[in-house]
C-alpha cells in the first residue's frame, strides 16, 4: 500500500523530514505520534501534494505508484485522503455542492461516470445519520459556522462519501469533546478495509482508544525513531516524548 523511504522534505529551505522510512500495508492502520514540531504534518503535507513542501531525496509510493510524481489533484483521485487539523471554510459554497462536485472530479479523473443527483442524495443522507449529521447542515456553506465536532465529523462525511484508498488523519481529535470524538472514531472505524490502509496522526493516546491501531510509530526529528504495537501509546502517554527526542538528537 504506501511505502516511504528516506523521505526528505523542506520548507522555506528549512529541512523538516529527514530520512523517514515507513510502510503502511493495506488493511493496516498505523498511527504516528511526536512532539510539537516533529514533522507528522509536514508529512501529511508532502504525501498530498501542499504547495511550499519540497521534496530533497527519497521516495513514496502507493501500490507502487510514485506519489511524488503527481500534482495534489492526481493524488486525490488515486485515492489519497486527507482529513485536516483545522477544516477549511468555504462561503457560498453549500457543503453538498462541494462534495457532489469533489466527487464527479475523481470520477472523472478514474474515467467513470458522474453520480447521478439521485444516488448522491441517497447516499448522503445515508451518510449523514450514520454519523448523526443534520441534513439541513449539509445545504449551508462548508463549514461556515460550525463548531469544532461539527467541522470534524463533515471532514469524516467526505472521507466516507469520496471513498478513498488512503487516508491521512491529521490530529482529527484536537478539539473534541468525547461525544464528537466517538462519532467520529466509529466514521473512521466504519472505513476499515482489507483493500484500504490508513495513517493517524495524533499526539494523544486517547484517540487510539476508539481508532485501534496495529501498528504506532514515534515521529521525532524528522525520521522515525521508534515502532511498536498498541501499547507503544500507553508509554507514552505515561513517559512522554523525552527519551526518543534525545535519541533523534
Amino acid at each position: 500500500m504506501l511505502s516511504i523511504k528516506n523521505l526528505h522534505a523542506s520548507v522555506a529551505d528549512k529541512p523538516i523530514l529527514k530520512g523517514l522510512t515507513l510502510e503502511v500495508p493495506a488493511g493496516e492502520v498505523h498511527a504516528i505520534m511526536g512532539p510539537n514540531g516533529a514533522g507528522k504534518s509536514t508529512l501529511s503535507y508532502v504525501l498530498t501534494g501542499r504547495q511550499g513542501y519540497e521534496v530533497t531525496e527519497g521516495s513514496a509510493t502507493l501500490n507502487g505508484e510514485d506519489l511524488l510524481a503527481l500534482e495534489a489533484n492526481e493524488r486525490a483521485a488515486k485515492g489519497v485522503f486527507l482529513s485536516f487539523q483545522y477544516p477549511l471554510e468555504i462561503p457560498g459554497v453549500p457543503a453538498l455542492t462541494f462534495i457532489r462536485t469533489a466527487m464527479n472530479a475523481q470520477r472523472k479523473a478514474r474515467g467513470e461516470e458522474e453520480i447521478a443527483a439521485p444516488a448522491f442524495l441517497k447516499l448522503a443522507r445515508e451518510t449523514a445519520a450514520s454519523l448523526k449529521i443534520d441534513f439541513e447542515m449539509l445545504k449551508r456553506s462548508l463549514n461556515v459556522g460550525f463548531s469544532g465536532g461539527e467541522k470534524k465529523r463533515m471532514e469524516i462525511f467526505q472521507m466516507a462519501m469520496l471513498s478513498p484508498r488512503f487516508l491521512i488523519l491529521d490530529e482529527t481529535d484536537s478539539g473534541l469533546d468525547i461525544d464528537a470524538l466517538k462519532i467520529v472514531s466509529a466514521g473512521v472505524n466504519a472505513m476499515r478495509s482489507p483493500e484500504r490502509g490508513m495513517l493517524v496522526i495524533t499526539h494523544y493516546q486517547r484517540l487510539l482508544d476508539y481508532i485501534k491501531p496495529d501498528r504506532v510509530h514515534v515521529l521525532s526529528a524528522g525520521r522515525i525513531v521508534a515502532s511498536g504495537g498498541p501499547e507503544l501509546a500507553h508509554e507514552l502517554e505515561a513517559e512522554g516524548y523525552d527519551k526518543y527526542v534525545q535519541v533523534a538528537a
